[in-house]
């Protein structure tokens, strides 16, 4: 049995469902590769020194525990993902997906969420990068001044729009490219990682903080707070966001129907593992005081590893880590414009975008238009939200928690309402196509509103606020507000397709 899709074949799948192909390079993605340009998206590293801060500060001990709760659904969720690229493969992913099971106004809002989750998540990542960056330089040189530069606000801005710039410039000249950049910086991430959490452990019995390892850690019923748990969960649920990155390149892959969905199930599981062994070695090393190493530290918040790099890993090993985050962000940030940039693709090429997003380069055969503006957005974005803020990451992420629990559950509720004619043909549709969207998704809304909720007190972020409410409130579901006047626009700019007429709701045949 093959494990390739023939053009024929896709040929076929695109006509039954009503796609249409956007000339991207077909054939190119592998399962595994496919499970590294996830991996990369989620970029562990970044990830980790960025939330490790909101989520000690929200659960204390518990932040294995709310690692495995946030887990739960995101896994729930790549199965809704798997079942609706098997059937309908298209690199709009959930836009697409939800604008065939409830209509072009759902469908347009879901990708509007993914598009804009995406550009929050591309500025917190240049802006690691540019951290860790100025961090790695500083320490190698023994230069205070340098390690500091990101401190200062002008400099922080210039050098994240360049930094902006250069990623978009690769993201455009196509996968192949990314692929190969991947396997390096991925590689790399992941055996520094690893090899902190190991010196971690092992030297955590003269650390001051230490933490004696405790299986409570992993239990979620015992002590804690609701708000504490919602804020902890939306951390941990950003820390998971990314895998979907697998499916959006479902047009590039070798197996299409399949590739995509094994791809992200093999993402998630490694992510799991991996966040599992680098939170038991920080607590068990730092422990979770406010003072010192401490991971309750206000001071260590936003940059976890800066402050336990050297500590851990000593002089040869501590700038290996910086860079090992730096290249975490970088391979991140060049992986994170795919996603986004397919899901304007489809948007364009269907109507809900302006015609001008449909182009592909006919060189590389990427998104080179929609790669840009994601870019350019980006960088505006950023330079707005850090003269607002002056700890602009700690509110991105609780932001980017509301954008992510949005557009994932409207996609796995599209999967059960998409296949609701055959769900109970079998147990496998039972399980796969309704039960597992059907939990995750109503997971994934649960902490949708109640984390909206939260945001609207300035005290769920950095403090900050407008008007007396959180500016997290505003950039979640402000932005998604604004989405929808948007959209309003766009139905009057071009109607065709929020009459149907484009991509149509429909219900797929019996297979």
């Amino acid at each position: 049995m093959t494990d390739k899709l023939d053009d024929t074949d896709l040929a076929r799948v695109e006509r039954e469902e009503g796609l249409v192909a956007k000339g991207l390079a077909a054939g190119r993605i592998g399962t595994f590769t496919g499970a590294i340009l996830g991996i990369s998206t989620v970029a562990p590293g970044y990830t980790l020194t960025a939330a490790i801060g909101l989520m000690v500060a929200a659960v204390g001990l518990k932040m294995p525990a709310i690692l495995i709760v946030g887990f739960i659904p995101m896994f729930l969720t790549a199965y809704a993902y798997r079942e609706l690229n098997s059937r309908a493969p298209d690199c709009g992913a959930s836009f697409t997906w939800s604008t065939k099971a409830f209509g072009p106004y759902v469908g347009w809002m879901c990708g509007w969420g993914m598009v804009i989750a995406t550009i929050i998540v591309l500025s917190n990542l240049a802006s690691i990068g540019v951290l860790f960056g100025y961090q790695f330089v500083g320490r190698v040189l023994h230069n205070d001044t340098i390690a500091a530069l990101p401190s200062n606000t002008a400099v922080n801005i210039i050098s994240t729009v360049v930094f902006l710039a250069i990623a978009t410039y690769v993201s455009c000249r196509g996968i192949t490219t990314s692929e190969r950049v991947q396997y390096v910086l991925v590689g790399f991430q992941m055996i520094v990682l690893v090899s902190f959490a190991v010196m971690a452990i092992v030297h955590s019995g003269g650390a001051s903080g230490h933490l004696s390892f405790d299986l409570d850690w992993f239990n979620p019923f015992t002590g804690l707070t609701l708000s504490a748990f919602v804020i902890g969960l939306t951390g941990s649920i950003f820390a998971f966001w990314g895998w979907d990155t697998c499916l959006t390149l479902g047009e590039e892959c070798k197996d299409p129907t399949k590739v995509p969905g094994r791809a992200g199930l093999l993402c998630v599981l490694s992510i799991l593992l991996t966040y599992l062994l680098l939170a038991v070695a920080v607590m068990m090393y730092a422990g979770v005081g406010t003072e010192g190493l401490g991971l309750g530290n206000k001071d260590n918040a936003e940059n976890v590893f800066g402050a336990l790099a050297y500590p851990v890993m000593g002089s040869w090993g501590g700038p290996l880590l910086l860079l090992a985050v730096f290249a975490s962000s970088v391979a991140s940030l060049q992986t994170t414009f795919l996603p986004a940039a397919r899901t304007m693709l489809a948007m364009g090429t269907y109507g809900a975008f302006p015609k001008k997003f449909a182009q592909i380069s006919p060189r590389t055969l990427s998104p080179v238009y929609s790669t840009v503006v994601a870019g350019v957005v980006t960088a505006v974005f950023y330079t707005i939200v850090t003269l607002l803020s002056e700890r602009t990451l700690l509110d991105t992420i609780a932001a980017l928690g509301i954008m992510i629990c949005w557009y994932y559950g409207i996609t796995a509720f599209a999967c059960v309402w998409f296949f609701r004619k055959e769900l109970f043909l079998s147990p496998q549709n039972f399980i796969y196509k309704l039960v597992f969207p059907l939990i995750g998704g109503a997971m994934l809304i649960w902490v949708f509103v109640l984390s909206v909720r939260e945001s609207m007190d300035p005290g769920a972020g950095s403090g900050a606020s407008i008007g007396g409410i959180g500016l997290v409130f505003y950039l979640g579901f402000g932005i998604l507000f604004f989405g929808a006047i948007l959209m309003v626009a766009m139905r009057a700019y071009q109607p065709a397709f929020f009459r149907g007429e484009t991509l149509t709701m429909d219900t797929p045949p019996l297979p």
